[in-house]
C-alpha cells in the first residue's frame, strides 16, 4: 500500500490548495449526495416514499429502541468508526509520505469524507425520521415537524465537520500547507466529529425515555443490556474523540510542547470517565476504558502492519477509570462538586502515574521525569480536576431523569472550562531556544543514493540540552518514520544516535529538542521543494547551524500573510467552534430541563408550556 500511494505522489505534490478540478469534482459530488439526501427526506415526510420508514423499522425491530434512534445510531456509529480509520491512516500517509496531490489523490481521505457525511446523514435522518412529535426535548423546525434534540447536535456536529474539508481548502490558498494536525481548520474536522459523541448520547436519552412512556414498547432485559453497552460504547467512543487531538504525540511527531501529552490525556479521562460514570453508574467508567483500549488497539494495528504505514500508539486509561470507580464507590453521598474534584483527583495521581508508566512502554517519545517534574504533574493534575468538573455537569444532564439538577455543577463546569482555557493557552506559546548552535559530524552508515548516517551532535553551550524533555533526531516523509533518540557520549555536550538517519530523497531529517517552553530544531537534510518553493539544506560531513523556531522547518510550507487577515481567518474558526461548543451546552441544558415527561402540543402560532419535573429526590451519584 505504501510504494502505491509513493507512486502517485512521486511527480511533486503541489502546495497551497488542492487542483480545480479536484474541488469542482468533489464539490459536485458532495451536491449531489446532499441532494438525494434531501429528497428521501422530503419523500419520507410527504409520504411519497416509503424506504426510510422500512429500514427505522428494521433497526427499531432489532434494538427495541424508537426508529428514529435506532437506524441514526447504527449509521452514525458505523460513520465514526471509518472516519477514525481513516484519519489515522490519513495521518500516517502524511507522516510516511508528506503532501499528497489533493483530496481525491489519497484513499484516507474518502474514508474521512465518507464517515463524515455518514455523520451528518445520521443527524439528518434522526430529524426527519419521526412523524409527531418525538420527544419533550424535540425542538419545533416547522409547522408540526419536531426534530429530536439529539439529531439536530448530531447533524451540526456533522455539518461543522464537513466544513472543515472546503475551509481547509482554502486556508491553504491563504496560508499554505498546515501540515499540523492542530491547524485550525484540521481542528473543525475532528472536533465536529468528537462532539458528535454528545449529541448521539442526548438521542440515546431521548430514545429511552420515549420507551419508557410507552407501556406497548417494553423492552427485555436482554435488549436492556444492549442499551448499557451502546451506552458505554458511547463513553468509549468520547475517550476516542477527545484521544483524537494528542494524535501527534501517539506518532511521536508532536508539533506543539511536550507538556500537552499529560494535559490532554488527563482532560480527556476527566471529562470522558466521569461523565460516563455519572450516566451509567457503577463498572462503566472500566468499561469504557476497555472499549477504547480495543477500538483503538485494532485501528492502529489496521494502519501499521495491515497497511504497512507508521502505526500509532495510543494510551492506557485504565488507572483512571479505577481512580474514578473508587472514588464514587467510596463516596455515594457527598455534593455531585466534591465528588468531581475526588475524581480528579484520583485521574491526576493514579491515573496521571499509570499513563506516565505506559508512556515509557509503548510511546515514541516516553514522558521523562523532566517533563513531569514538576511542570507535568502541575498542569496534569490541574487539567485533572478541570475535565471532572465538566465531566460531572454532562454526566448529571445525561442521567437527568434520576438525578437532581444541581446549579453548583453548572457553576464547576464554568469553572473548569475557564481552567482548560488558561491551562492551553499557558501551553501553546513555544519559542525557540536563543544562543544554541550544534556542531554536527556525520559518519557514513550507507553510501548514495540510499546515503544514511550516524550523526554526532556537539551542542553550544555544552549544557544547552540539560533537562530537555526530549532529545532525538526525527526524519520522515520519505517513506516512512525514523525516531531515534540523542544519547549522551562520554563527551560532555555531545550526543549521538545509536540508529541511523536517512538523508536522501524526500526525507526530511532534523535535530529536535524540547526543553522548558521552547521547542527548537536544526536540520540535517531537507530536499528542494520547488512547490512552495524552498531550496534543499544538504547533510555534508561536518556543518555548524543554530537552532531555530521547530514549526519554521516542520511547517516551512507556509505561506506568509497579512496580520489582519489571520487574525481574522482565526477569528472566524474560533467563533464556529465556540458557536458548535455553546450548541452543545444548550442541547444538554435542554435535555436536563425537559425530562420530566413530554410537553403539550403547542396551540397555533404558540409556545409549548415548559416541562414540569417531578419532585427530585436527593440522591447521592454514587449509589447509581
Amino acid at each position: 500500500m505504501l510504494e502505491i500511494i509513493a507512486q502517485a505522489q512521486s511527480a511533486a505534490p503541489p502546495a497551497g490548495g488542492a487542483a480545480l478540478d479536484q474541488v469542482i469534482l468533489a464539490t459536485s459530488a458532495a451536491m449531489l449526495l446532499t441532494a438525494l439526501l434531501g429528497y428521501l427526506g422530503w419523500a419520507h415526510r410527504n409520504g411519497r416514499g416509503k424506504l426510510l420508514a422500512r429500514l427505522a423499522a428494521r433497526a427499531e425491530w432489532a434494538t427495541g429502541m424508537p426508529g428514529w434512534v435506532a437506524l441514526p445510531s447504527l449509521l452514525a456509529s458505523l460513520s465514526l468508526i471509518t472516519a477514525l480509520v481513516g484519519f489515522l491512516w490519513d495521518v500516517s500517509i502524511h507522516i510516511d509520505l508528506g503532501r499528497d496531490d489533493g483530496p481525491l489523490a489519497n484513499p484516507s481521505h474518502y474514508l474521512i469524507l465518507g464517515g463524515l457525511f455518514g455523520i451528518f446523514t445520521a443527524g439528518y435522518l434522526a430529524c426527519v425520521l419521526p412523524l409527531k412529535r418525538p420527544s419533550a426535548s424535540a425542538v419545533r423546525i416547522t409547522g408540526g415537524w419536531y426534530a429530536p434534540l439529539g439529531g439536530i447536535l448530531v447533524v451540526s456536529a456533522g455539518a461543522f465537520a464537513l466544513t472543515g474539508f472546503p475551509l481547509d481548502d482554502v486556508w491553504h490558498r491563504l496560508f499554505g500547507q498546515d501540515v499540523t494536525l492542530w491547524g485550525p481548520t484540521h481542528l473543525m474536522l475532528i472536533g465536529g466529529a468528537a462532539m458528535t459523541l454528545i449529541g448521539l448520547a442526548t438521542l440515546l436519552v431521548e430514545g429511552q425515555r420515549s420507551v419508557a412512556s410507552d407501556p406497548l414498547a417494553a423492552v427485555s432485559s436482554e435488549r436492556e443490556w444492549i442499551q448499557w453497552l451502546r451506552r458505554v460504547a458511547l463513553g468509549g467512543g468520547l475517550l476516542i474523540g477527545l484521544c483524537v487531538f494528542p494524535v501527534e504525540f501517539d506518532f511521536g511527531v508532536p508539533q506543539f510542547r511536550f507538556v500537552f501529552g499529560p494535559i490532554l490525556i488527563m482532560l480527556a479521562a476527566g471529562i470522558g470517565l466521569v461523565a460516563i460514570r455519572v450516566w451509567l453508574g457503577a463498572g462503566s467508567a472500566l468499561a469504557a476504558a476497555l472499549f477504547f483500549l480495543v477500538i483503538r488497539g485494532l485501528v492502529s494495528v489496521l494502519v501499521g502492519p495491515v497497511l504497512g504505514q507508521t502505526m500509532p500508539a495510543f494510551h492506557l486509561f485504565l488507572g483512571s477509570a479505577l481512580a474514578v470507580e473508587a472514588a464514587f464507590l467510596l463516596l455515594p453521598r457527598v455534593r455531585p462538586t466534591t465528588l468531581a474534584l475526588a475524581s480528579g483527583l484520583g485521574i491526576g495521581t493514579v491515573g496521571l502515574a499509570s499513563e506516565w508508566a505506559w508512556s515509557n512502554l509503548v510511546m515514541p517519545i516516553p514522558w521523562t521525569g523532566d517533563l513531569m517534574l514538576p511542570e507535568g504533574i502541575v498542569l496534569g493534575v490541574a487539567s485533572a480536576f478541570a475535565g471532572s468538573l465538566i465531566g460531572i455537569w454532562i454526566g448529571e444532564r445525561l442521567a437527568s431523569d434520576r438525578l437532581p439538577r444541581l446549579s453548583g455543577t453548572r457553576v464547576a463546569a464554568v469553572v473548569g472550562a475557564l481552567a482548560i482555557f488558561a491551562i492551553i493557552g499557558y501551553a501553546l506559546y513555544k519559542p525557540g531556544v536563543e544562543g544554541v548552535s550544534a556542531q554536527v559530524t556525520l559518519a557514513e552508515a550507507r553510501s548514495a543514493p540510499d546515503r544514511e548516517v550516524i550523526p554526532t551532535v556537539r551542542f553550544d553551550p555544552p549544557d544547552a540540552a540539560d533537562g530537555a524533555e526530549f532529545l532525538n533526531v526525527t526524519a520522515w516523509q520519505g517513506g516512512g518514520r525514523v525516531l531515534e533518540p540523542l544519547v549522551a557520549t562520554d563527551d560532555p555536550g555531545a550526543y549521538t544516535t545509536e540508529g541511523p538517519i536517512p538523508v536522501h530523497g524526500t526525507w526530511k531529517s532534523l535535530i529536535r529538542m524540547s526543553r522548558g517552553d521552547t521547542l527548537s530544531a536544526v536540520p540535517l537534510y531537507l530536499p528542494e521543494d520547488p512547490a512552495i518553493p524552498a531550496e534543499g539544506v544538504p547533510a555534508p560531513r561536518a556543518f555548524e547551524r543554530t537552532f531555530v523556531a521547530d514549526h519554521t522547518i516542520l511547517q516551512r510550507e507556509q505561506k506568509d500573510a497579512a496580520p489582519w487577515l489571520t487574525a481574522f481567518a482565526y477569528a472566524v474558526v474560533a467563533a464556529i467552534a465556540l458557536s458548535l461548543l455553546a450548541l452543545m451546552a444548550w442541547g444538554l441544558h435542554r435535555l436536563a430541563i425537559c425530562s420530566g415527561g413530554p410537553l403539550p402540543e403547542p396551540k397555533p402560532g404558540g409556545r409549548a408550556a415548559p416541562a414540569r419535573r417531578p419532585g427530585d429526590v436527593a440522591t447521592g451519584l454514587g449509589t447509581h
